[in-house]
């Protein structure tokens, strides 16, 4: 059985660690969008364009080559030309940068093809801010992942820690609720939840506890899942 799972909500809400998990206790391919659009961020970056001039991004589409790797032991990897910029796009700069290129409509369908593409071809879990509405309208379990932006911002911090990335929680906090209107009020495909999405709501939860709460819905509407999938072996 091929089956799809779109699992939106704001940055910092904890969809791509958790995702990963549920990946791994499904048995299924684990997409992040996020990394996708991050990459377009940085083509733009190098490039010295404005992020927020949508045609001048437009115009450098056509060169941008991105490519998903998969690792055995690292997982999704990123290829921008050829270079494995999976690391390269994970900081703040990029970060805001992805936020303003990813509001532009060229862009969305730009990398609209690729997302469907890796669907189409196997089980997979999707992470983003439109997977259940535009991206992946018809998967089967829709999930709506939030929690309280002071709490995403903890959250990013730690995680920024233990990769060794520099970070403040002040300039992380900042960067969500710029995140978060940027993304709620742009004009093409701004984050809502899809009508059949479920909410989950992890503020008081533990990562293990939101894992356990997601595989809930995810087997609420899957029914029974085939030997070997949703067994966390």
């Amino acid at each position: 059985m091929i089956f799809a799972i779109a699992i939106d909500g704001p940055s910092g809400a904890g969809k791509s660690s958790m995702a990963k998990a549920l990946s791994k206790i499904l048995g299924c391919i684990y997409v992040d969008t996020g990394a996708i659009y991050r990459t377009v961020a940085l083509a733009v970056r190098r490039a010295e364009a404005d992020p927020r001039d949508a045609e001048a991004v437009e115009r450098l589409l056509p060169k941008i080559d991105i490519s998903i790797e998969y690792n055995p032991q690292l997982g999704q990897r990123m290829m921008l030309c050829g270079e494995d910029v999976s690391a390269l796009i994970r900081t703040t700069e990029i970060s805001k940068y992805a936020s303003d290129v990813s509001a532009i409509p060229a862009v969305r369908a730009f990398l609209l093809e690729l997302q469907r593409g890796l669907a189409r071809k196997s089980s997979v879990i999707m992470d983003g801010r439109d997977i259940g509405t535009v991206v992946l309208p018809d998967a089967q379990v829709k999930i709506f992942l939030t929690a309280a932006p002071e709490e995403r911002a903890r959250r990013r911090q730690r995680e920024n820690e233990e990769k060794g990335i520099p970070s403040t929680y002040e300039d992380i906090l900042a960067n969500i609720i710029y995140r978060d209107k940027q993304d709620t009020e742009r004009a093409a495909a701004p984050l809502k939840p899809a009508e059949d999405a479920v909410r989950v709501d992890t503020t008081a939860l533990s990562f293990d506890e939101s894992v356990a709460a997601l595989l809930d819905v995810v087997r609420a509407k899957l029914g029974a899942l085939p030997a070997g999938e949703g067994s966390g072996e």
